[in-house]
């Protein structure tokens, strides 16, 4: 994606984040806190169960699957063995969402999205990804970003406050800003370094990492292909962790060390029959993206962006660009009072600093809605609430412009808000299904079984690491994702 694609998709979200916070689609229910120690609880621990909570909720709450965890904490205990720190209580727990990523805290609980289950293709490769955490725990790396973290914030009061510079020190507290991304970005390089290590010394292919992450790059270039050259803003690793490609290159010569590919245990087979039917893509209890269309199972509605719209299902909102990234969407929900009104509610004033007018009561097919106006310096908004049960659903459309045409589809879009029929939300929910290629049988064949996939060739060559155009191998095991 270039700069001023770029530019223009980090303006439109800006405009969407002036909405109040606070808020979600509808809230994942709560996920139980881990059994405490018999002894009182240290401050470190006090910090890790807090952020533990705050990480969860943040990635849709827990996602309990006993047999898989039971597998994985197996494959967690031969790396722990294998570590700088065998002692330590390593154990995994999985996050509900579709999105790619891990994490780790200093307590040893490493955390690991139903996405990237579904991307890593053998037990090597998801060996590798906890490593890399593992890794993390080991070298501290937590403790010691917070700690240059802490001088910086300390250097910008001193800055202000002591040498009555009220920009915080200008050019040397950016300095510092940098000094903290390259830090991080080098903590990523050694987590990787150690991590191989540590597979090769549990018997594992020391190239899975490399396998890995180009598998992640492949997968973020499908996502962006799919959102027309742009970034999606999801919490995924290509938006949290340094250049994927540059990282591979670093990841495969490390793994030369330890001889040829072809060394060590890969388990491809055991891997992938531990993860077939586990649940893929969005949780249809927190809302389903299919194209310009979402689908909300649990509240019970739908409805269609405008044309040209990409959309992301977070975990506190729906997010929508559009094609030129000079509009957007953004769709939320909040408690709504027994006696409140659509009206009401968008009287009160969603959008810091910015009043809403030309209010209107409106009936979606049987839901009562509003729809008003409002105008910021850089962006005006067409505003949509909706009363669903006990649930306000708000819905701001923003323009740079908003002419007469722009509006007139932000307005169809409103209008396309519909409660579910009977047989839609049982159709939504996907799953990793794994199955064995047969004589003949081509990418094409898989991608035909994809039906709740919009690039469904793509993402079946994404999920199993295959190029364009390369055969299957006729008895070897393969993901879909199908209901």
């Amino acid at each position: 994606m270039n700069w001023a694609a770029r530019t223009r998709l980090a303006a439109a979200l800006a405009a969407l984040a002036l909405l109040a916070a606070c808020n979600s689609i509808e809230p994942p229910a709560p996920s139980p806190e881990p059994v405490s120690r018999p002894a009182a609880k240290s401050s470190r621990e006090i910090t890790d169960t807090s952020e533990s909570h705050r990480l969860i909720q943040a990635f849709g709450g827990a996602f309990h699957a006993a047999a898989l965890e039971g597998y994985l904490n197996g494959v967690l205990g031969k790396l722990a063995s294998a570590s700088d720190s065998p002692e330590a209580p390593y154990r995994v727990t999985l996050l509900n969402s579709p999105v790619v990523n891990a994490f780790a805290l200093p307590s040893g609980d490493i955390y690991l999205t139903r996405g990237l289950l579904a991307l890593a293709d053998d037990e090597a490769e998801i060996a590798a990804v906890m490593a890399h955490e593992i890794a993390h725990v080991t070298a501290r790396h937590a403790a010691q970003r917070a700690e240059l973290e802490r001088t910086a914030s300390l250097f910008k009061r001193v800055s202000k406050q002591v040498l009555a510079t009220p920009d915080g020190g200008g050019d040397q507290a950016e300095r510092m800003n940098l000094s903290i991304a390259k830090f991080s970005r080098d903590q990523e390089f050694e987590a990787d370094k150690i991590g191989i290590r540590v597979i090769a010394r549990a018997g594992y292919d020391p190239y899975a990492a490399s396998r890995f992450l180009a598998a992640l790059q492949k997968w973020s270039d499908m996502r962006d292909a799919a959102a027309g050259g742009r970034s999606s803003g999801a919490l995924d690793m290509t938006a949290t962790h340094p250049s994927t490609l540059e990282r591979v290159q670093v990841a495969a010569a490390e793994a030369k060390a330890f001889g040829a590919p072809g060394v060590g245990a890969v388990a491809r087979d055991a891997y992938l029959q531990a993860i077939d039917g586990l649940a893929y893509g969005d949780d249809p209890d927190q809302g389903v993206v299919r194209g310009r269309e979402f689908v909300h199972a649990k509240l019970g509605f739908a409805f269609t962006a405008p044309q040209g719209f990409t959309l992301e299902n977070q975990n506190v909102a729906l997010i929508g660009v559009g094609p030129e990234g000079d509009t957007a969407l953004r769709l939320d929900s909040v408690p709504a009072d027994s006696v409140a009104s659509p009206e009401t509610s968008l009287a009160k004033g969603w959008i810091d600093g910015v009043d809403t007018r030309q209010i209107e009561a409106l009936r979606l097919g049987d839901f009562g809605a509003a729809t008003g106006v409002a105008a910021g310096q850089a962006w005006s908004f067409r505003l949509g609430a909706v009363k669903v049960g006990a649930r306000m659903v708000r819905l701001v459309f923003a323009a740079r412009n908003l002419t007469p045409a722009v509006d007139q589809d932000f307005r169809a879009a409103l209008n396309s808000f519909h409660r579910l029929g009977p047989d839609e939300p049982g159709k939504l929910g996907a799953h990793v299904h794994v199955a064995q290629a047969e004589p003949g049988e081509t990418a094409q064949t898989f991608a035909g079984r994809m039906s709740v996939s919009d690039r469904p060739l793509d993402e079946f060559l994404a999920l199993n690491g295959l190029d364009h155009g390369g055969p299957l191998v006729a008895g070897q095991l393969y993901k879909y994702s199908a209901p």
